[in-house]
């Protein structure tokens, strides 16, 4: 156990969901519905032979694959490479989790990636097609920085990306604004860091206006503290509307916990309100959410592939369901 939250001993026997793809290992599915369908945009894991440590660089991921499904239970579809590193003039390594937007008939492909410094940055690409191949920019997002972009647009039309990841998605380093390469997380008893999010430009390229830090806080209104690893934020921000309510949902990395909080505005402040997925197989924990002709899904993985190894993970969908009063019904990702 670790802060209240099962860490697995084994592999469990019985998941609540198959891995949607099997030959190859894939994390991080940030899942949306273009042209009518589901396109998944992952990480592509591979076993590199680097050494494990807390800041990651054991997933030394190199491409990105993207996904198809006509519907939920149909064959899933591997339209190919995507985006290659060598393809991306100013990376070093590790291209992690990314995300996908359209605007005016061109999709874009956002992703983290270290520069040649190993500092993380976020990219992006574009193409006439959903599926790819991406063509990259030759520079990363002014402005951006950290990792787990998402890309949400509103009612209205209007595209906002979040990010932000701790330890070794460098977010701590970010704190005044500069990079600083000691940068230390908040004493626990200190406010949590809280995600980054910025508007975008039509051109969905560039920041529309300076990054800003979201704040997430108790019923009561005060910002969650960053010893309250049960709720604080860690990585993988994810954003979508529900009933005219901001849903911001994140992973609280090392309890293992996908959890949520809502509010009235893109910008917050975000109010928690609870645990989406209860922990996985392997580290981490990340997902995304989607509508598909009223239902509701939640994607996300776990290692049940690779019989455990946190860093070949699978990717897998459920469905997600609310409650009268717009909570979320909390996941158990296993039945045994």
């Amino acid at each position: 156990m670790l802060s209240g939250v099962t860490i697995f001993a084994q592999v469990p026997t019985k998941p609540l969901s198959p891995p949607l793809v099997t030959d190859l290992y894939s994390a991080d599915p940030s899942a949306h519905v273009f042209d009518g369908k589901i396109y998944i945009y992952p990480s592509h894991d591979i076993d590199a032979g680097v050494p494990e440590n807390d800041n990651g660089d054991h997933f030394d991921m190199r491409d990105y694959h993207v996904y198809s499904l006509e519907a939920p239970g149909k064959k899933i579809r591997d339209h190919g490479v995507a985006l290659d590193i060598k393809q991306v003039p100013w990376t070093g390594k590790q291209l992690w989790a990314p995300d996908a937007a359209v605007r005016n008939g061109t999709y874009y492909l956002y992703f983290p990636a270290k520069d040649k410094q190993g500092v993380f940055y976020i990219g992006v690409a574009t193409s006439k097609s959903p599926a790819g191949p991406f063509r990259a920019l030759p520079e990363p997002i002014k402005g951006s920085y950290s990792i787990d972009p998402c890309v949400f647009t509103d009612d209205d039309g209007t595209s906002y990306m979040y990010f932000g990841g701790i330890w070794g998605g460098q977010l701590q380093r970010w704190r005044t604004g500069q990079y600083d390469s000691a940068g230390v997380l908040p004493q626990d008893q200190e406010p949590a860091i809280g995600p980054r999010m910025a508007k975008l430009t039509n051109t969905m390229t560039e920041f529309a206006e300076p990054v800003r830090e979201l704040k997430i806080v108790d019923t009561a209104g005060k910002e969650l503290l960053n010893g309250d690893n049960n709720r604080r934020f860690f990585e993988a921000a994810w954003m979508h509307k529900y009933n005219g309510k901001y849903y911001l949902s994140y992973s609280t990395g090392d309890t293992h916990l996908i959890c949520y909080a809502t509010g009235d505005s893109p910008y917050g402040p975000f109010v928690y309100r609870g645990v989406i997925l209860k922990p996985v197989l392997g580290w981490t924990n990340h997902h995304s959410i989607i509508a598909f002709k009223g239902k509701w899904y939640l994607f996300y993985h776990d290692s049940t592939l690779s019989g455990g190894k946190t860093h070949l993970r699978n990717i897998k969908m459920t469905e997600l369901k609310y409650n009268a009063d717009g909570t979320i019904q909390t996941i158990s990702p296993y039945l045994d």
